[in-house]
């Protein structure tokens, strides 16, 4: 349960920001989900502002900390610890003439209503060391080490270290550099053609065909697009997976964990008006979502409520009056979100070194599942936003070595963020055997 929002704050988006992150630092309650507890009648600028700190302070929390840290007798109290880390990042982020004292300034005022008149004189004292420390900083070196990078580019060092074992120096250091920025937003564009008229100043082109980047100040309309089912927010990265499985009119396809439902529209939009799509997974509070995103579909699509993992043996599509097995199925399963950390800013510090085999023994007890599933001849695609080979190529070897020959790999794609210009995401797609 999400605590009360204190009386008088809720129009500072800053104090609020503040909140947020001593919920956070507290009881790591999910970002995404402390900023759907904000109250409904802040306005959008302030609430863009709030996410803004919130985001920015936990995406630098290891370079701030590693600043402040040493320039304390004893840990201040999180309200205080909050304080420093937003205006920390208000320093990393600069500004114009006199940002620096106006940044000083707020942060004082604010830990007088926030903490205390003794700790906002800390607060006067650290945060111009801060400054000082930040403007003094220079990226390090290419021959530092895990520690000095970690530190700088604000990761846990063990994460920097695996990096480095996978991806080289040079590219461990561009994906830390990608995860430090904030990420645009980015839309699919469902209706025919492009956008026109005055909606065609509100996106820019990308690469990549019906994706757009939402430009800022087009919020309303946007959501105006959102709501009537002409655009669908979603990052590039999601097409690899759309497109190796390949819908066509006329089939049976199953999104085997579907919410929050944007793979199963694109499914159902490039499957051109025929056939049959049934979204399943797990009842939780993200089914709302789920429903709401595909009542926007352009062909019929049926929600089931259920564990991929145990339908077969429930009998839930029979149920339903549903297929038992699909001409192609997609499984986009849960994994650790290493590709996705520009969106999910603190899944960096929630991770641990066994989480990724954690998720492999699930991700592969899922793929065996929904294999039951494809029809003879059938499609497979497995995807998961990671950029890990445990997560990812590994899961699938097994998956072979498993089935024997029942099922084959026959394409695969890996983005990765620095080189595609987009969120990283791999997809497998695996083809049963007619016999």
């Amino acid at each position: 349960m999400t605590k009360p929002f204190k009386a008088g704050l809720s129009a500072d988006a800053w104090a609020l920001a503040v909140e947020l992150l001593v919920r956070w630092l507290e009881n790591n309650e999910r970002v995404d989900v402390l900023l759907d507890s904000l109250p409904r009648s802040l306005g959008r600028a302030e609430r863009g502002r709030c996410q803004h700190l919130l985001f920015g302070a936990v995406r630098n929390l290891g370079r701030i900390e590693a600043i402040f840290t040493p320039m304390l007798a004893r840990p201040p109290r999180t309200a205080v610890k909050a304080v420093l880390l937003i205006a920390g990042y208000e320093l990393i982020e600069g500004g114009g003439d006199g940002h620096t004292a106006r940044v000083v300034h707020h942060a004082v005022e604010q830990t007088k209503t926030l903490a205390s008149l003794p700790e906002s004189k800390m607060v006067n004292a650290v945060v111009r060391k801060i400054a000082t420390a930040i403007a003094a900083q220079t990226e390090p070196a290419k021959l530092a080490g895990a520690t000095e990078i970690a530190a700088y580019y604000s990761h846990p060092e063990w994460l920097v270290r695996r990096w480095l074992a996978q991806f080289g120096a040079a590219g461990a250091r561009e994906l830390l550099e990608w995860n430090q920025k904030p990420a645009p937003v980015y839309a699919r564009w469902r209706a025919d053609g492009a956008p026109a008229g005055e909606d065609a100043a509100l996106f820019a082109a990308t690469p990549w065909k019906g994706f757009y980047e939402v430009k800022s100040g087009a919020w309303a309309r946007v959501e105006t697009l959102v709501n009537d089912g002409t655009l669908f927010l979603q990052d590039p990265a999601t097409r690899h997976a759309i497109e190796l499985l390949a819908p066509k009119a006329g089939e049976t396809v199953l999104d085997a964990c579907a919410a929050p439902g944007g793979k199963s529209l694109a499914i159902a939009d490039a499957m051109g008006g025929s056939g049959r799509v049934v979204a399943l997974d797990l009842p939780s509070p993200r089914i709302e979502r789920l429903k709401q995103n595909l009542s926007r579909a352009k062909i019929d699509v049926a929600l089931v409520q259920g564990d991929v993992m145990q339908v077969e043996r429930l009998g839930v599509f029979e149920e339903c009056n549903l297929p038992k097995a699909y001409d192609a199925v997609l499984l986009d399963v849960p994994c650790s979100n290493t590709g996705v950390m520009r969106h999910r800013v603190d899944v960096k510090w929630r991770l641990q070194v066994s989480d990724f085999a954690k998720h492999a023994r699930q991700q592969g007890d899922m793929l065996s599942a929904a294999a039951r599933l494809v029809a003879p001849g059938g499609r497979l695609v497995y995807s998961t936003c990671s950029l890990d080979a445990e997560e990812n190529a590994e899961v699938v070897k097994a998956f072979l070595e498993k089935t024997r020959g029942r099922f084959t790999l026959e394409s695969q794609r890996v983005s990765q963020p620095w080189v595609d210009g987009h969120d990283g995401a791999a997809a497998f797609l695996l083809r049963k055997a007619v016999g």
